[in-house]
């Protein structure tokens, strides 16, 4: 089973969120079916969010638990500013797995890397999996990321993610859900991001499509 699936009762809570492997979900749009340039990232090289933004004051000091990891493939480009809108685009993953993980739709990441009905939408996804009562566990890794840029305060991000390795747990027993499930673990994702008066790279809008192939394989 993958991560981010939901049982039925508890995605209906979280109608109005969007599909975040970052957040979990189940929308979509035209949008969404924008192809990404250069999916095949051939050989994989795993990058740490951690990148130019890193002094910006007052991030949350964010530490995913040993058992989950986000892995970022290919995730720098060589330009300084599209590396700082990739960095702060992991940071915001991180950021609403360690909500997931901690049960806390008021956790100080969120605000912090999000903005607008984004941040309405990852706040409700984090209460949905505290409604049914789940966390997660296992590795998601994150590729073929490609940064446009729009003036110096705005930017879109477009990238891959694969689900395949992550499994839901149950948050009071521990157990962990590795029922096979017929759904697609990759999935496509389309962001913006504005930046803060602080520096911050804030996502303000997310849609994303499941199944999408040209973030198979």
């Amino acid at each position: 089973m993958k991560r981010r699936t939901l049982p039925a009762a508890a995605a209906l809570t979280a109608a109005a969120a969007l599909l975040l492997t970052a957040c979990g979900g189940g929308g979509s749009n035209s949008k969404a079916n924008d192809k990404i340039a250069g999916a095949d990232t051939g050989s994989p090289t795993a990058a740490s969010p951690s990148g130019p933004a890193s002094t910006v004051p007052g991030r949350p000091q964010i530490k995913l638990p040993s058992d989950v990891r986000d892995k970022y493939e290919d995730w720098k480009t060589g330009d300084t500013t599209e590396d700082t809108v990739l960095a702060d685009t992991a940071r915001r993953i991180d950021a609403t797995n360690d909500a997931i993980l901690r049960g806390d739709a008021g956790a100080p990441g969120l605000p912090f890397y999000y903005r607008d009905k984004a941040l309405t939408d990852a706040v409700a996804w984090v209460q949905a999996y505290v409604k049914a009562n789940l966390s997660f566990t296992g590795t998601t890794r994150y590729y073929a990321p490609k940064v446009t840029l729009s003036g110096s305060s705005t930017a879109s991000v477009a990238y891959c993610s694969d689900e395949s390795r992550g499994f839901n747990k149950n948050r009071k027993t521990n157990k962990v859900d590795k029922t096979p499930s017929g759904e697609s673990p990759y999935v496509l994702y389309n962001t913006r991001l504005q930046k803060s008066k602080q520096g911050v790279w804030q996502t303000s809008a997310l849609i994303s499509k499941r199944g999408d192939k040209s973030c198979a394989g």
